[in-house]
């Protein structure tokens, strides 16, 4: 090889180098920033004795709700949930504490029929705290993990069963999405149950799964719930992960 043809290789390998760069320094941009433009519009059809006030106000804050639900950081980090009551107070939470600037786009009122158009900027950095105090009481996160699987959180519901909050740390196969390499063996969410003696009444094994039917990958950082009942007698419990 000439000096010549060395020195032309260099160059061209460097100024690829440089447009990898510049593409790539945006996306970093984008991703590490966490106040996020949204607008969101809802219509709303009232009715007695609902005044057309409170009518303007509920469309609103629904088109407000909307604005949040639907945003890149809400999606990803709800994906498991199947309970929708938890879903709407997390979304209620972010937009009601977690946006700023909110701002009437667009209002209109036909017969008893409103629209409002909101735009607000959302606080992104947030989502996975208060889904995390949501799903656990406000509980410290971090209870145990492994490799795989990071148990968040647990909250004891009145009608006697557990909810369970954990984080993938690593891709999570099920069934057909399994591929060479995948770790369903490890995303297991072991609970003992003990009666008023302390003695171990059982020990069951939950696959920590993204939904219900758990035939869907979850990828690093995702979020899901398990909830689980107690068995009979059971007077406390334990959550871990298999190490």
């Amino acid at each position: 090889m000439t000096l010549l043809s060395s020195i032309l290789g260099s160059g061209i390998l460097f100024v690829i180098a440089v447009q990898c760069l510049a593409l790539a320094a945006p996306a970093r941009t984008f991703a590490d920033n966490p106040r996020v433009d949204i607008t969101g519009d809802y219509r709303y059809t009232y009715h007695e004795p609902e005044t057309a006030a409170e009518a303007r106000q509920t469309a609103c804050l629904e088109a407000l709700h909307q604005a949040v639900s639907t945003t890149a950081a809400v999606r990803e980090q709800t994906a498991s949930i199947v309970d929708s009551k938890l879903f709407r107070n997390l979304v209620h939470t972010l937009a009601t504490k977690h946006v700023s600037d909110q701002q009437i786009v667009q209002q209109s009122e036909k017969g008893r029929t409103v629209y409002c158009k909101m735009k607000a900027v959302f606080h992104s950095d947030e989502v996975e705290r208060v889904f995390i105090a949501q799903t656990t009481g406000g509980g410290e996160p971090g209870l145990d993990q492994n490799r795989t699987l990071k148990i968040l959180g647990t909250r004891e519901d009145p009608d006697g069963t557990i909810t369970i909050a954990y984080q993938a740390l690593k891709r999570l196969d099920w069934l057909g999405t399994a591929y060479q390499g995948g770790l369903r063996e490890s995303a297991d969410v072991m609970v003992d149950f003990y009666d008023e003696q302390g003695m171990l009444l059982r020990s069951i094994s939950y696959p920590a799964r993204k939904t219900t039917t758990g035939n869907d990958v979850m990828y690093p950082g995702e979020m899901g719930t398990l909830t689980v009942a107690k068995p009979l007698n059971t007077k406390t419990y334990r959550v871990w992960v298999v190490k």
